[in-house]
């Protein structure tokens, strides 16, 4: 295995990967904002280079120090070839598998390796898939208007306290603590009422994709949430960024109201495994 550093190199496995889109979308994501940047710290591992065949991203060592914290803990992986993918996790230190942690992608072999390494290494495995939808030109979703007095706005720290006691994962100090990083960091659009108050918000993820989202329930059926889903894909898209975003299987309104919206449904899944005792 490898890590890839170089920046050149890694300009240049950004376009190899947009070429295999949309399979390697959450990869993609991880590695445009490594090469803007990097605000959330994370790093390239390939098998070789480069004729690589499995990618992973990770969090590097220095900035997330906490083995506890799988919401800080993600990776994300794409390959080529399973059987090279299934020796990357394996057989290298490539996964730390003293951490709770959560790897995903969109590819089914993902899933399986998870599940192979659960067995192999005795560690906990929650796994949850996911319809993964993209927009190929977020300039044609439905404008909706706001009602006189309501404002598009962008999340600062002073949401984030509302942002965690909404969010079904959310409460504790490692998920405010992940919930603010995306704040300072991140694409995000909210809609502030004619107080100033925050009722409804989405924000990008270290992925690329359109993540955490909410809207209060007094102010639901009006259209908030997709005013600001609009505002962030348009943004994402004008940054270079694909736009998407996971929803749950189970989640039959919203895959509705996507697909009604133009989103385009992925044939595969998006598999997000947990190795931690926890589910989410």
């Amino acid at each position: 295995m490898l890590i890839l550093s170089c920046s050149s190199k890694l300009r240049l496995l950004e376009g190899i990967l947009r070429k295999c889109l949309p399979q390697a979308l959450v990869v993609h994501g991880a590695v445009m904002n490594i090469n803007r940047g990097n605000p959330a710290g994370h790093e390239v591992i390939v098998d070789s280079w480069p004729n690589f065949k499995a990618v992973l991203t990770r969090p590097q060592r220095e900035v997330v120090s906490d083995d506890s914290d799988f919401y800080a803990n993600v990776y994300a992986a794409f390959y080529q070839d399973l059987a090279v993918y299934q020796t990357l996790v394996l057989d290298t230190d490539a996964v730390n598998w003293m951490q709770r942690f959560r790897i995903q992608g969109n590819q089914d072999g993902i899933y399986r390796v998870s599940k192979l390494a659960a067995a192999i290494k005795n560690v906990p495995l929650s796994a949850t898939s996911y319809v993964t939808y993209t927009h190929p030109n977020p300039n044609k979703l439905v404008e909706y208007q706001l009602d006189r007095g309501f404002t598009v706005s962008t999340l600062n720290a002073s949401h984030v306290d509302l942002m965690d006691e909404t969010w079904a994962y959310g409460g504790n100090e490692q998920s405010h603590r992940y919930l603010a990083s995306l704040v300072q960091h991140f694409f995000s659009f909210c809609i502030l009422d004619p107080n100033g108050q925050l009722i409804s918000w989405c924000a990008m993820d270290a992925l690329g994709a359109a993540g955490v989202g909410y809207t209060l329930p007094a102010h639901r059926g009006k259209h908030y949430a997709a005013v600001a889903l609009r505002e962030l894909s348009m943004r994402a898209h004008t940054a270079g960024y694909p736009v998407y975003g996971h929803v749950a299987l189970s989640n039959v309104h919203m895959r509705s109201i996507q697909e009604r919206r133009g989103y385009q449904k992925l044939p595969e899944l998006c598999h997000i495994c947990i190795h931690a005792e926890v589910q989410i």
